[in-house]
């Protein structure tokens, strides 16, 4: 009787600790559900160009073989266009600011119509516009970018041209 009223205490406490321990795996999961939402963060942002365009860094990466002209802005006459492209682009914003993060992928979408415009004769990209989420934004001083805890984004569109 004894050992039997054991074995039961034994069972009692094993289903117990079960319990208890599915409940916290529960718990930790809800947990880790509600951090998520409150941290997610995708905010659309509207960032300057200007200063973009006077980094040493990015002169140094763009070259000055095509010209960038944002929509609104002047430029030469158009002798040949090549078509209008778009150019989406992410990048980890771990430990970085949002300007910092917006830029690094505007960099990358700009080298992409750079690369573009070389391969196809081109010299120029203009009518920059952004795309970011299918919202079009155009404006010859500030782009968006989309910035969340753990990336950025830009969605850029051009038209790769051949300027006289």
């Amino acid at each position: 009787m004894l050992h039997h009223g054991w074995c039961n205490l034994r069972f009692s406490n094993q289903k117990d600790d079960v319990m208890k321990r599915a409940l916290q795996i529960v718990m930790v999961v809800l947990a880790g559900f509600a951090s998520v939402n409150a941290q997610a963060r995708d905010d659309a942002l509207e960032m300057p160009i200007k200063s973009f365009f006077e980094r040493a860094d990015v002169k140094e990466k763009l070259g000055d073989e095509v010209k960038f002209y944002w929509a609104g802005q002047r430029h030469g006459a158009v002798a040949e266009n090549f078509g209008n492209f778009q150019s989406n682009k992410k990048t980890s914003s771990f430990r970085k600011s949002d300007q910092e993060a917006c830029e690094w992928a505007l960099l990358s979408a700009l080298l992409t119509f750079r690369d573009r415009a070389i391969s196809m004769g081109g010299n120029a990209v203009v009518n920059i516009t952004s795309n970011y989420k299918n919202n079009a934004f155009s404006s010859p001083s500030k782009y968006t970018c989309g910035a969340g805890k753990i990336m950025a984004g830009v969605t850029m569109k051009g038209d790769v041209v051949k300027l006289k």
